[in-house]
């Protein structure tokens, strides 16, 4: 099945929010082997959401609609798809019930407007709102899959999840199993990474793979399409050798966990302890930390310490190393490091120092820093260089610190 999206209303054209639906169903649609080829945004205006659906209709096995479906005069995607199925529009008995029960319920007073979120395609499936009051429904025009389904992205997760996607695998027609995985990788960048896999990105057919980049690491998912699990395993493995030989050193994980959470299962798993002594980042790293239940356990405690003065006070950096070698030196931020794991008796010590931007700091531009990591038995500094907005620096000096730290974990 190939399926395209189309966002149905004037806010994703204006900018006024972001079409995170369109990313979603992407990523639903694609785990579950469905091929996403095109995405469009229409404003709430019925000539351009015909052409929107007539050039889906001829490149497209299922056309999924968002948005549109509420009470108001500009909530057209019903009424268009009716018009141009030539299916009259018809009262859903359960959705209306529920329209009438919400209102009954909250004591207020209902207009009559409400009811047409009850409304569907004359011989549509319907899918129930769980999450709001518009049901959704999919109907079979000519071989084409028409499937509508709210905008709020809270009421569409839900409902696609629970009857969108269990629809359309019921409507394959070869019936296969989808497996996939991913594979993630720091330290190399994506245009390096693909090309060291060129050739297999070239010669892919099944399993396929599709690299992704975020947040400063890459990760790539490979998907087989299969009769059997088994089979599926064997493509899948074969695969996922074949891009290990050539960048195994860069991959950290696989599976849909990311950095954060791969270092704290380690680091729960050991039962190891790490703390930190934040200046550059200012709290970063241990907001990053203390995300996942049972923090205590593997983090015990950090300090922010922008001033020299707190250097000394809060984790004991001696003054002639400040004197010396500055705040933005390794030194400084092997005592950092040393003493924040001091401080709080902890296995590891974690340490930040550097120029966060905008502004030089003691010679070294936004984004030179050194970042401690104070173990049993060694101190090392690393200095780093990340280039981007203050933001984006911060973010990355902590995902660095993390994969320093998993580096070391790793190992023991």
């Amino acid at each position: 099945m190939n399926a395209e999206i189309i966002g149905v209303g004037s806010e994703l054209i204006l900018g006024q929010i972001d079409n995170s639906n369109a990313s979603f169903l992407s990523k639903e649609l694609s785990q579950a082997g469905i091929n996403v080829y095109y995405h469009q945004a229409v404003g709430d205006n019925p000539g351009r959401l015909k052409n929107a659906f007539t050039t889906a209709k001829s490149r497209a096995d299922v056309i999924i609609l968002t948005g549109g479906l509420g009470p108001t005069k500009d909530d057209l995607t019903r009424e268009t798809v009716s018009e141009i199925t030539g299916r009259k529009l018809v009262y859903e008995q359960a959705a209306k019930d529920q329209i009438l029960s919400f209102f009954k319920g909250r004591e207020q007073t209902m207009t009559d407007n409400n009811l047409q979120q009850a409304l569907i395609p004359e011989g549509a499936e319907v899918f129930p709102n769980d999450e709001g009051l518009a049901c959704g429904s999919v109907l079979d025009d000519n071989g084409t899959l028409v499937m509508m389904l709210p905008g709020p992205p809270r009421e569409l997760k839900v409902m696609f999840k629970t009857y969108g996607i269990p629809y359309l695998t019921n409507q394959i027609s070869e019936r296969q199993q989808i497996q996939s995985t991913v594979l993630r990788f720091y330290e190399i960048g994506e245009s390096q990474l693909v090309d060291k896999i060129d050739d297999l990105l070239e010669s892919q057919t099944n399993p396929t793979i599709a690299p992704l980049a975020s947040d400063g690491e890459v990760s790539l998912r490979l998907t087989v399409k299969g009769p059997s699990d088994s089979e599926n395993d064997t493509l899948l493995h074969d695969l996922k050798e074949k891009i290990l030989d050539r960048v195994g050193e860069y991959c950290y994980g696989e599976g849909e966990e990311e950095l954060e959470k791969i270092v704290a299962d380690i680091l729960r798993e050991k039962k190891i302890g790490v703390s930190s002594a934040e200046s550059l980042t200012g709290g970063a790293f241990a907001d990053t930390m203390t995300k996942f239940g049972g923090a205590s356990m593997i983090f015990p405690g950090g300090v922010v310490c922008y001033s020299n003065e707190a250097k000394q006070e809060a984790v004991g950096v001696d003054k002639a190393i400040l004197e010396e070698h500055g705040a933005v030196s390794e030194a400084c931020a092997i005592a950092m490091a040393e003493g924040c794991r001091k401080l709080f008796r902890s296995d590891y010590g974690v340490s930040f120092t550097g120029a966060a931007g905008p502004d030089p700091m003691e010679g070294y531009q936004p984004g030179e820093m050194f970042i401690g990591i104070a173990g049993p038995n060694e101190t090392v500094g690393h200095f780093v260089k990340i280039k981007g907005s203050r933001s984006r620096i911060r973010t990355y000096a902590v995902k660095q610190a993390l994969y320093l730290l998993f580096q070391e974990l790793r190992n023991k």
